[in-house]
């Protein structure tokens, strides 16, 4: 996701500094963003010009602080993990510009717990972009209790400066995006827990019926199992209601260490440069 975002903000004219621990992880994200700058340029999106221009946009960085001296908005994208975010969040309010907005990309974790660990709330708020972020339109943008409405007023104003489209939502447990697509995701994976149905039937029904792009389970793939899980446990503390438990499924394979496409395994396996979507054996009958 953080990738994606710099990629945005830098074909759009703006300065970024990519931020991550590993220096590994930072080229690896440079060679990312070249390489889907090279499919903009194979569909006469941008010229070879421009490529050049948004790559330079981009500089890169180990350090939070120096990262964010002179930002006007710093993006968080880890993973979503409290603590983390807690953390990162009150290193970038010590470190910058006081006009400076502070924005999680977080899909369910309180915007409102998250500006606590800064003394600027009135500056805090959710921008969730969607993946992939150069394709997908969405930024659900989240507004923190204290958020102040200037914030909310300049976050908008800047997703649509971006191509984006902003849809407002309110702090509470998974905003709009994830407390309506996560519940149906782990319902999918009830599904096959209870015998209900296949890998396949399930994603077959809900990409031909519903015209979903991709099945539930192939999605979950997509995004995580780990990511879903947190989701789901998020909803569930928050809102303390049985529907929102996470199947006991997706609790062991991600105990197992099947996440998805990241770990080559989820509900399909995957194999560096093939397509074809295959069902885990795990799950073939």
């Amino acid at each position: 996701m953080g990738n994606g975002i710099a990629h945005v903000f830098a074909q759009h004219g703006f300065n970024v500094t990519l931020i991550d621990v590993s220096q590994q992880q930072l080229d690896k994200a440079l060679a990312t963003i070249s390489k889907n700058l090279d499919r903009q340029m194979a569909k006469e999106q941008i010229t070879e010009a421009q490529k050049n221009i948004i790559l330079q946009n981009i500089l890169t960085g180990t350090d939070i602080s120096k990262g964010v001296s002179v930002a006007d908005l710093v993006v968080e994208a880890t993973t979503e993990n409290e603590t983390l975010k807690l953390k990162i969040f009150k290193q970038a309010d010590e470190a910058a510009p006081q006009g400076c907005i502070l924005a999680s990309n977080t899909s369910s974790i309180s915007i409102t717990r998250i500006a606590t660990a800064t003394k600027r709330p009135g500056q805090v708020i959710g921008m969730h972009f969607m993946n992939p972020v150069p394709v997908m339109k969405l930024v659900e943008v989240i507004n923190g209790y204290s958020t102040s409405r200037h914030v909310t007023e300049t976050i908008t104003a800047l997703s649509k400066q971006l191509g984006k489209t902003p849809a407002l939502a309110n702090d509470y447990p998974g905003f709009v995006a994830n407390r309506i697509l996560m519940p149906m995701i782990n319902e999918a994976i009830y599904a096959l827990y209870e015998g209900v149905a296949d890998v396949e039937a399930i994603d077959t029904i809900m990409k031909l019926g519903m015209s979903h792009p991709m099945g539930p389970l192939q999605l979950a793939d997509f995004i995580g199992l780990d990511v879903c899980l947190s989701i789901m446990k998020v909803l569930f503390d928050g809102m303390g209601q049985p529907k929102y438990a996470p199947c006991p499924l997706l609790v062991n394979m991600v105990a197992s260490g099947k996440l998805g496409i990241k770990s080559g395994e989820g509900f399909y396996t995957y194999t560096p440069g093939s397509k074809e979507l295959t069902v885990s054996g795990k799950f073939r009958k």
